[in-house]
């Protein structure tokens, strides 16, 4: 019996130990995990300032009415003056020297209460009178084929710059040469085969007048005070059966010459036609 009683002494102080070494297990805090990595880059304060300021003019843009005057300066081209109307009941009109066939017809886009409308105006290449064709509603999208692109800073990419979800990135600017105003860099943040707009730059007054574009058409700069506007635009001409001017120069006639520069349908001296394919009479020969 003596035997057994080292044994009860050493389990004893065990036993009473257990509970204070599980409860100082239980009690310690367990260890921190490490934050997660963020997600994307932290965006400058001051890109945000860019994007605010940028919305709040190009939403006092939609609010202007006026008639304006732009110079279009184009690489490899002569300047160009493209007017701008936008009118007191949300109609709006931009007329485009050599907007269409390459740069050789005179057009006018305008968006009224009846639709979407292209008119072709008098040039010297196209003297006839003016004339318009019905192109669809007034917000369809204008196909790229007619598109001549100097009218989207006035109308559509407005509703862009003034959408805080589109996915673009704004910052300061310096204003392109002869122009004036507020002036911001737009690039676009996600990848597409048809971006909500032009990346480039674009200046505002502050009481929302667009004073330039800088854009892959080339770049506009507002080229005199704009006039008060009217309560309607008006079509150049009037609207006709037609197919619209593309914007692209058409193709070239086939060449009916022959490679040596011979026409194989015109006559041979004497007279006859050899490339007819008829038989010569052999009374003749």
């Amino acid at each position: 019996m003596y035997a057994h009683r080292p044994l009860h002494r050493l389990v004893a102080p065990l036993a009473l130990g257990l509970p204070a070494l599980l409860l100082a297990g239980c009690s310690a805090d367990p260890p921190a995990e490490p934050p997660a990595p963020p997600s994307s880059a932290p965006r400058p304060v001051g890109m945000d300032a860019a994007r605010d300021e940028l919305a709040a003019l190009a939403a006092a843009a939609q609010d202007r009415h006026l008639v304006a005057r732009y110079t279009l300066r184009v690489d490899g081209a002569a300047d160009r003056l493209i007017v701008v109307t936008s009118a007191n009941d949300g109609s709006w009109r931009v007329d485009v020297p050599g907007g269409a066939l390459g740069g050789t017809a005179d057009i006018s886009l305008a968006a009224t209460a009846d639709g979407l409308f292209q008119c072709a105006l008098p040039s010297p290449g196209r003297p006839e009178a003016a004339s318009c064709v019905r192109l669809g509603e007034r917000d369809d999208t204008l196909p790229r084929r007619l598109d001549p692109r100097v009218q989207h800073p006035f109308t559509d990419w407005l509703d862009v710059l003034t959408d805080r979800r589109a996915p673009l990135s704004v910052s300061p600017a310096m204003a392109p040469v002869g122009a004036s105003g507020s002036c911001y860099s737009v690039e676009t943040t996600a990848a597409s085969i048809n971006p909500p707009l032009d990346v480039g730059i674009y200046c505002f007054d502050a009481d929302g007048t667009p004073t330039a574009v800088r854009a892959a058409f080339g770049t506009l700069t507002l080229a005199a005070t704009p006039e008060p506007a009217p309560a309607t635009v008006q079509l150049a001409g009037p609207v006709v059966e037609g197919e619209p001017l593309g914007a692209e120069a058409p193709p070239a006639a086939p060449d009916d010459a022959s490679p040596d520069g011979s026409n194989p349908d015109s006559a041979s001296p004497d007279g006859s036609n050899p490339g007819s394919g008829s038989v010569p009479d052999p009374g003749t020969s």
